[in-house]
């Protein structure tokens, strides 16, 4: 068999284009006559393999990224294993890579061939279980983000008309931060099945009150709209402003139409 002699200036501009070790990409080249782009491909190839069996092992870390583009945005999760890895400058810039093709889909995203090609070359130079978690494309209107410092928490706006962007970003910060989160946008939003269990517990404690049915009847009303004022973002109190809603920070001709908050694990 012949032995191919190795340009050592190959091997190092190999190692620049993957982040391996020099000695796998002299290897790489050796075993594919010196050829840079065959050499790159083998190396894929054959360390992409050896990261697959390492799939089982636990990716609690990573990082949620938000793309928006005219007329679309996405929000998707990308996990790791470590948070050295989730905080690297690369991962981040992959993560947004991995947004930014999630554009092209629609609800809910799931990881196609360039997605996971952008993912393995992190896999591969890190030797982590790096994978994607999870995703949503939303289409139509206008959007607003907010993405938390550590890059774990991330909200994305859906609204249509004018809103102007202090309120927009501040709403976004809103759906973050509030506690309890909220689950909907409105009543409508809110499950059915939640919605009538909360009024058959109210209805029944109104009535074990003792009081007449009128009031009684009252009552149970009360405490339905105070749940739906607690769980729904348009009746929450602002967490900027407690003295305004949510709903009250609109001007007239804006609605929200949809909002996602995603965590890394969450």
């Amino acid at each position: 068999m012949t032995t191919v002699q190795v340009n050592p200036k190959d091997a190092m501009a190999l190692r620049q284009r993957t982040g391996l070790g020099i000695m796998d990409c002299k290897d790489a080249l050796a075993q594919n006559g010196g050829d840079m782009a065959k050499a790159e491909a083998w190396l894929r190839e054959k360390l992409k393999g050896k990261m697959d069996t390492r799939t089982d092992r636990p990716a609690g870390q990573g990082c949620v990224a938000v793309c928006v583009q005219a007329g679309r945005a996405s929000i998707v999760e990308v996990r790791a294993e470590t948070d050295f890895t989730a905080k690297n400058e690369e991962f981040r810039a992959m993560a947004n890579a991995v947004a930014q093709m999630a554009c092209d889909q629609s609800g809910e995203v799931k990881a196609n061939a360039a997605m996971t090609a952008r993912i393995d070359e992190i896999r591969i130079k890190t030797g982590e279980n790096v994978s994607f978690g999870r995703g949503t494309c939303l289409q139509g209107g206008n959007f607003a983000q907010y993405v938390h410092h550590d890059g774990r928490l991330a909200v994305l706006l859906q609204f249509e008309g004018a809103l102007p962007a202090d309120v927009a970003t501040g709403i976004c910060q809103h759906v973050a931060a509030f506690v309890p989160t909220p689950i909907a946008v409105d009543e409508a939003g809110v499950p059915a099945d939640l919605l009538a269990q909360k009024k058959s517990e109210a209805e029944a404690e109104a009535k074990a009150s003792g009081k007449p049915e009128q009031i009684a009847a009252k009552m149970a009303e009360g405490k339905v709209r105070k749940f739906l004022e607690e769980v729904t973002l348009l009746g929450q109190p602002y967490v900027k402003d407690d003295k305004k809603s949510v709903k009250q920070l609109l001007p007239q001709g804006a609605r929200i139409l949809k909002f996602v908050r995603m965590t890394v694990g969450g």
